[in-house]
Formats: structure tokens, C-alpha cells, sequence
């Protein structure tokens, strides 16, 4: 989980910042170099400082063999590469080539807390240090449950393409297969509406493995009039909360509230309720407003 230091951008960033700095410098290419070494570094400190106290308090244990460093750097790369891995299989993305590159992946596999995934490990270590306590065969549990692991994240993953297909033979051409929470055999899709770019609202499907046909769910966002000169690319020039969240959002969306006011949403994580956390409000601008430099801005 080191890769999630980028957490503590909460401490001094406003807003919705947050979305567009996480899952990008700290889970690129260099840092995930990096942050094993540092992290192998403070583990090998920490075993020389339990060997220098001997049989002092907090001293290394008895029959405790020295560690290696090569062995503590390797586990520990191990550990910082399945991280991101783990994050792409979700909608929420990650920007795997981040600093070289800040496109977005996403895998649309898994939910972002898959329960059976964690269940299956969850169980699966604790069956195998009972094993391991009885003398019994604790590493066969280990290779068996990562084997499942892998099958289940496949089969996942085969869901979602299929899934997937079914509204792209009918002229979608993006679809966000989102895994739901339980249900791993089912997934809401998200188009743009109408089945084309996500131009201020999104059209959501409900599809299960076990039905062959999809039916058509909610319309989130409303396309906003205001907005006919102009779009949130060029407002987001203008307003440093809205040029983040385009920046993390995959299918915006618009909404008009029951007291006038405009906010952008994302398909994938819409709930009124979340305002503060997946949302942004901005002004719209009207056709008379967007006269000045009109080529450079709609170019932009």
C-alpha cells in the first residue's frame, strides 16, 4: 500500500484537487523503482538496529535469521507492482505511465472493494498459518488461493468485455462496464448519451450474465443549453476546482439543481448526496458571454 502516500495531498489540497493528484506520480514507473527501495531500505535499518541492541529490550529475537536486502527489495517491488495492478482492474482508473504520460487506464474488472476477493485472501492466510502451526501444508493454501484469485479476476474481466459488447453492437462506442458491489455477475453500463460522447448527461444500462438483454435504466445529467457556445474543457481554463475534476473525470456529466445551480458530475460515481466529494459547481456561459476569441477557445 505505499504507493498510497499520495493520500496526504487531503492535507494541502482544497476541493475536489485530490481526484485529479491521486493514483498518478506515486504509482508511475519511477516511484514504483523507488518506493520499494526506501521501503527495503527502512526494514534492513531496522533489523540492524534489533542486531545492535543484542538482548536488550526490543532486541532482534532469538533464533531470528538477519535479513537480506536483496531479498527485502524484491518483496517488497512485488508489493508495489501488484498495487497498481489491483487499482486498474476498477473504474476509477490510474495513470500507470504518470510522469511520462497522465493518460488514465481503467480496467473495469472489479469493484473498487471486492468482498470476494478480500474474503478469498483474508481466508486463505488464515487457514494457512493454522496449517503452518500444525506442521501441515500452509504454502499449497497460498498458491492455491492466488490461483483462484487469478481465475476469479479473469473471469471478472470476461464479464465486463461481454457485458461491454452487447450495447457496442448496438452503435456504442465507449461503454463502462461498472462492477457492482455484490453482484459480481453484473454490471451497470454507461454510454454517452445518445450512444455517443458524454455531452452534458449519460445513459446507464442494467446487464446480468444470465440475461441476453439489457435494459435501459436511468439518464443521469441533462444536456445544458447554456453551454451550446462553449464547453467545461474552456470553463475549466477558468476555475482551477473544475480543470481538476475534468482531468479525472471519464463521462461528465451536467446537472441543474432545484435552486438553479449547475454542477458536473461523473457517471461513474453519481449521488447527489457525495456534492462535496465527486462534484463540482461551476457558472455556465451563454453564447453572448463566449464571444471573446471564439476560434481559439472552441479550437482549445
Amino acid at each position: 500500500n505505499l504507493p498510497d502516500v499520495d493520500a496526504a495531498c487531503f492535507f494541502w489540497l482544497d476541493g475536489v484537487e485530490h481526484l485529479a493528484f491521486r493514483r498518478g506520480i506515486t504509482h508511475g514507473p519511477p516511484a514504483l523503482v523507488l518506493l520499494p527501495l526506501i521501503l527495503a531500505g527502512l526494514l534492513w535499518a531496522f533489523d540492524r538496529w534489533q542486531a545492535g541492541r543484542g538482548q536488550k529490550r526490543f532486541g532482534r529475537p532469538e533464533g531470528h535469521v538477519p535479513v537480506r536486502f536483496g531479498w527485502l527489495y524484491a518483496l517488497s517491488f512485488i508489493g508495489c507492482l501488484t498495487h497498481p495492478a489491483l487499482d486498474w482492474l476498477n473504474v476509477y482508473g490510474i495513470r500507470l505511465l504518470e510522469p511520462f504520460s497522465s493518460r488514465w487506464f481503467y480496467g473495469d474488472t472489479l469493484f473498487i472493494i471486492d468482498v470476494w476477493l478480500w474474503g478469498l485472501m483474508g481466508f486463505a492466510t488464515w487457514w494457512s498459518l493454522r496449517q503452518e502451526k500444525r506442521g501441515g501444508a500452509w504454502r499449497r493454501t497460498g498458491l492455491l488461493a492466488i490461483l483462484a484469485a487469478m481465475l476469479y479476476v479473469n473471469a471478472n474481466y470476461a464479464i465486463s468485455r461481454l457485458a461491454a459488447s452487447d450495447l457496442q453492437d448496438y452503435g456504442a462506442e465507449e461503454v463502462i462496464a461498472s462492477p457492482l458491489p455484490l453482484a459480481f455477475w453484473k454490471r451497470e453500463l454507461i454510454v454517452g448519451g445518445p450512444m455517443s460522447d458524454y455531452s452534458g448527461q449519460a445513459l446507464v444500462y442494467q446487464w446480468s450474465l444470465f440475461s441476453n438483454v439489457s435494459r435501459v435504466g436511468d439518464t443521469i445529467g441533462q444536456v445544458d443549453e447554456l453551454l451550446s457556445c462553449s464547453d467545461l474543457d474552456m470553463l475549466a481554463r477558468q476555475d482551477k476546482q473544475l480543470a481538476a475534476f475534468m482531468f479525472w473525470s471519464r463521462a461528465p456529466v451536467t446537472v441543474k439543481s432545484s435552486d438553479g445551480s449547475h454542477f458536473v458530475y461523473d457517471a461513474r460515481f453519481y449521488d447527489p448526496r457525495a456534492r462535496d466529494r465527486f462534484s463540482v459547481r461551476y457558472e455556465p456561459l451563454d453564447c453572448y458571454e463566449a464571444t471573446a476569441e471564439p476560434r481559439a477557445l472552441l479550437d482549445y
